[in-house]
């Protein structure tokens, strides 16, 4: 026979070695035990009882749930398992600072079980304000990253968030975010507490913190914790839309190129690497740890007309081409120049823009003074219309109007 704080040889029990519940919410014990076929046959569900024992054995002192008989200062709650088939799994409601300590299982038949598990495993159940944190991991192309999240634009890119689960009603939440904001695709398993954020890595993504929440509503109030990564992405240059050009009496141009790692930035002049020089100034400014921005100056003794800048990295090569015009003066000075000791082909080529533009500045000039002309003379044709009108004497037809309405 088993008696009353002993414990008996072929009797077992398994629990969580360590239990962590959310203060405000409930906390599950998963409890099976094993009893000798003596005893176990005469186990039902109408004789068992099944209580718990806090901090100590001793069931006068030590007891705070009792499945059959509650006490006031009891913790409320229920055995959810079916005693009379070796499952003790427990549920306590409204957890509270009170309910932390080590827990044991006593088990209570009609006749001679009167059982405490005290050598056995036991629990030990934590108390927490705060929900754990949950976990955020990258995969790239299914394979998981771990060096400092960096991934390459254009590959297959998944964020997996998981979390501990505790007990709550109802239950928790996993959401993403990203600062700064951006369209989120979810792909959620909530049954699991896993979610998946899946895309594609693009230069947007880059430097952007994605963070996982876990919510957890308590008495009307949200319990959350957070968990975050910042996402580095690899992408080759791309130049800025606002890189331009500016003549006057020298060229000014710049281009602005981001791309990871930082681009670096060359300047050709008719298809040939430039660089400083007597007749060009070249300078650059890196605005950030992926922009590089650069300028370069010629002066009008530059005759080049084609002009680029190449931005490349690792990932790539990115071209911005500028066509550049001579102004006129520049054209008239290269004729004289010409003129006076340049080749016949030079000298050729010189004229052939000089008359272009030539012959481009006499259309234009012809185009606006017709217009301008055929303008002044419809104004002047409607003014005298007008004029006519206003001067014309009445018709006989208006006059025997006029007549009639008198003698009448």
């Amino acid at each position: 026979m088993c008696v009353e704080g002993v414990c008996c040889r072929d009797f077992s029990i398994s629990l969580p070695e360590k239990i962590e519940a959310l203060s405000g919410s409930c906390e599950i014990i998963k409890c099976t035990f094993e009893i000798e076929d003596e005893y176990n046959k005469g186990l039902s569900e109408s004789n068992a009882t099944g209580l718990w024992l806090k901090d100590g054995t001793d069931k006068n002192i030590n007891q705070v749930f009792n499945s059959r008989d509650p006490k006031p200062d009891h913790f409320k709650g229920e055995i959810t398992g079916k005693l009379d088939e070796n499952n003790c799994t427990t549920i306590f409601y409204n957890v509270n600072s009170n309910h932390a300590g080590k827990y044991y299982f006593r088990i209570e038949s009609v006749g001679a079980l009167k059982l405490t598990y005290y050598r056995m495993n036991i629990s030990t159940i934590n108390v927490i304000e705060s929900p754990p944190k949950p976990t955020v991991k990258l995969y790239e192309e299914q394979k998981e990253v771990q060096d400092q999240e960096e991934v390459l634009e254009g590959s297959s890119v998944s964020l997996r968030c998981s979390a501990e689960t505790l007990c709550s009603s109802p239950p928790p939440t996993l959401t993403w975010s990203s600062t700064p904001r951006i369209p989120l695709n979810e792909s959620s398993r909530q049954q699991e507490l896993i979610s998946d954020l899946n895309f594609t890595a693009a230069h947007r993504h880059h430097r952007v913190t994605f963070t996982c929440t876990i919510t957890y509503q308590i008495l009307d109030k949200n319990k959350t914790a957070q968990d975050s990564i910042t996402l580095h992405v690899q992408y080759a240059p791309k130049i800025s839309p606002s890189s331009s050009c500016n003549r006057t009496d020298v060229t000014e141009c710049f281009c602005e190129f981001d791309g990871n790692p930082s681009p670096e930035l060359e300047w050709h002049l008719s298809g040939r690497p430039v660089t400083n020089s007597s007749d060009t100034f070249i300078s650059e400014e890196r605005l950030s740890s992926t922009v590089l921005r650069s300028s370069i100056t010629l002066h009008q003794s530059l005759t080049h007309i084609s002009l680029q800048c190449v931005g490349n990295n690792t990932h790539g090569t990115e071209r911005k081409l500028f066509q550049l015009l001579p102004p006129v003066s520049l054209v008239f000075q290269t004729l004289l120049y010409s003129s006076s000791g340049s080749n016949h082909s030079s000298v050729m080529i010189g004229v052939a823009v000089a008359a272009v533009l030539v012959i481009m500045f006499c259309v234009i000039t012809w185009i606006c003074v017709r217009l301008s002309t055929k303008r002044k003379a419809q104004n002047e044709a409607a003014d005298t219309y007008a004029s006519l009108q206003l001067s014309a004497p009445p018709s006989e037809y208006e006059t025997l109007n006029i007549k009639r309405d008198d003698t009448q």
